[in-house]
């Protein structure tokens, strides 16, 4: 069943939210070549609990570590390890707050020291397949328009979206109904409704959409070791339209990267947390 927020629990989603979105925010200055995932990992469960918030990744399916840590051809569900980030490395973090019976969920992924002007184009597609998917957040659209938009996008421009794993609803449990595929028809699916609360996560492998899931339980790898990317924001539909809970500003600050990209997705009902 999904679960219909009011506005007071879309705001305490969206304070868990941000608390995740300053956590990235923190290891934006912290990610470089000669980093292992493990210091992150440490670094992001100290932050979260110093801020008043549970690491939700912690724990949570017997998950061992508080982010996902997830390089190069990893695609997501990565776990932190002693080995090294190396220059021209990608890497995606995602990362996960529960605080005043709410969870919030957020990731990005990083470019490691100088990348390839390839891989930043591909990196650059895949963020903006996201926001293109936030755009059809919308009361009245279906859930097939969210995937039909973001999979039309990224295979336009020659990249593959990911099909064995999807976005989902997000609230008093880290994974809600509805599931979110990247990929889909028009027109299909659960028509959106006003109080939805959504992780919006595009799952982009620069070569073939296959998957290899690996014996450790979490490991999920491309299958012709081609990179991956992962974005992710948690949306709810307010008055309609889409209005983010989560934001990549704190990241942008630490990289002084200038965007207004989520400026046509602010509230004011909820927009001063």
């Amino acid at each position: 069943m999904i679960q219909i927020k009011t506005i007071d629990e879309i705001i305490l989603i969206k304070k868990s939210a941000i608390l995740a979105s300053k956590t990235l925010g923190m290891l934006a200055k912290e990610i470089k070549p000669g980093v292992n995932t493990l210091y992150l990992d440490k670094l992001s469960e100290n932050f979260i609990k110093d801020h008043g918030g549970v690491p939700a990744f912690l724990g949570l399916y017997n998950f061992p570590n508080t982010i996902c840590t997830s390089p190069n051809y990893q695609i997501v569900h990565g776990v932190p390890t002693k080995k090294l980030l190396s220059d021209g490395d990608i890497l995606s973090v995602d990362c996960g707050v529960y605080m005043n019976g709410f969870y919030g969920e957020h990731a990005y992924t990083f470019e490691v020291g100088s990348v390839s002007k390839e891989m930043k184009r591909f990196l650059s597609c895949a963020k903006k397949s996201l926001y293109i998917g936030i755009e059809k957040c919308k009361f009245g659209n279906k859930i097939g328009d969210i995937g039909y938009s973001i999979q039309s996008f990224v295979e336009k421009n020659g990249y593959s979206v990911v099909r064995d794993l999807v976005g989902h609803g997000i609230g008093k449990k880290m994974h809600e109904e509805p599931q979110i595929p990247n990929f889909g028809k028009k027109g299909e699916g659960i028509k959106l409704e006003e109080g939805f609360v959504l992780s919006i996560e595009p799952m982009v492998n620069f070569g073939v959409p296959d998957v290899v899931f690996h014996k450790d339980g979490w490991t999920i790898t491309t299958l012709d070791k081609k990179n991956s990317s992962h974005y992710e924001h948690n949306v709810a539909i307010v008055d309609g339209n889409p209005c983010l809970l989560s934001t990549f500003h704190y990241i942008y600050k630490e990289l002084n990267i200038k965007s207004l990209e989520e400026d046509p997705f602010n509230n004011d009902k909820i927009q001063n947390i």
